[in-house]
């Protein structure tokens, strides 16, 4: 099978993925979370998904918000550092069980750090996310240096 740029072979599809993106950041922000855990569910989510593209967006978006090196570094073991606040590691295991298939296990992440607002402004982040990711791998988007 060739790849097929799906955004452009179905640009009404595209567009409505785009406007539920605009959707959830505007409820991400609504509830109150900061627009650099945002960045870090969406790095997270690309790297359990295996998104170059969408990698290399989100982690270029939150180093020009003033994301640190170290803190990008370590996000795919965010549960073995001490860089994240119990709001951003509620978010990040909440965006991983949102993310990986499903299957019974222990919720870590309902510890009470995140509002139901936000519980909700983060599932649908991961959500939209899946479905950046799910596009970008499934077309083929170049990621070349």
């Amino acid at each position: 099978m060739t790849s097929v740029n799906l955004g452009k072979r179905h640009p009404a599809a595209y567009k409505g993925l785009l406007a539920l993106g605009a959707d959830v950041d505007a409820a991400v922000a609504e509830a109150g979370l900061d627009p650099l855990l945002a960045e870090l569910v969406k790095i997270r989510v690309s790297q359990i998904n295996g998104c170059a593209f969408c990698l290399r967006m989100h982690t270029r978006d939150a180093l020009a918000q003033g994301e640190s090196t170290d803190r990008l570094a370590v996000v795919a073991a965010w549960w073995e550092s001490q860089y994240f606040t119990p709001v951003e590691c509620a978010a990040l295991a909440l965006a991983e069980q949102v993310t990986e298939p499903a299957a019974p296990v222990r919720r870590v992440w309902d510890d009470g750090s995140l509002t139901d607002e936000q519980v909700s402004a983060v599932s649908w982040l991961a959500i939209v996310m899946n479905a950046w990711n799910r596009l970008a791998v499934t077309s083929h988007y170049p990621v070349a240096p």
